[in-house]
């Protein structure tokens, strides 16, 4: 006796009828960076200085590297974007009085009205997005994307190996 397969099960072939998380994930996450874009043009702000905005928060980050290796940015590369940031009045550079050698960044208040407004905006536009989902699906999308993302970059590679 033979068992049978359902369309469910498989694709055509044998193949898993799902495709590929990351096959699925890239064109998504490219049409929602590029509909973020008019909204951080609209407000000056190119991508990476959004990201630095996004990951200061009320406690501020001890160095230059410890904040561009949670952005995921070369620590090269966000010296500009912090000059930049500073220059505006968004961010504030300040030495550590533990270590006058190292330099706290945190948000002023500036800053955090900026951020705010902006992710408002881009939320709005993801909500567009989201609308195409039952409220349930939408939740826990929402959910497990929060889950996922949040998993420290060593224990990602510990899971996927």
């Amino acid at each position: 006796m033979t068992e049978r397969t359902t369309e469910d099960d498989t694709a055509s072939h044998g193949r898993p009828a799902r495709r590929d998380l990351a096959a699925m994930l890239v064109p998504l996450t490219r049409a929602l960076t590029a509909a973020e874009l008019p909204v951080l043009d609209a407000h000056g702000l190119a991508m990476w200085a959004y990201a630095v905005l996004l990951r200061l928060d009320d406690t501020p980050v001890r160095t230059q590297a410890a904040l561009a290796q949670a952005i995921g940015a070369d620590k090269t590369r966000i010296i500009g974007i912090l000059d930049d940031l500073e220059r505006r009045g968004l961010i504030r550079r300040e030495p550590d009085p533990a270590d006058r050698r190292v330099r706290l960044l945190s948000l002023t208040d500036e800053g955090r009205r900026l951020r705010d407004a902006v992710q408002s905006a881009i939320q709005l536009r993801e909500e567009k997005l989201l609308s195409r989902l039952p409220a349930a699906d939408r939740d826990g999308f929402v959910r497990a994307l929060q889950t996922l993302s949040a998993l420290p970059p060593d224990e990602f590679d510990e899971i996927i190996g």
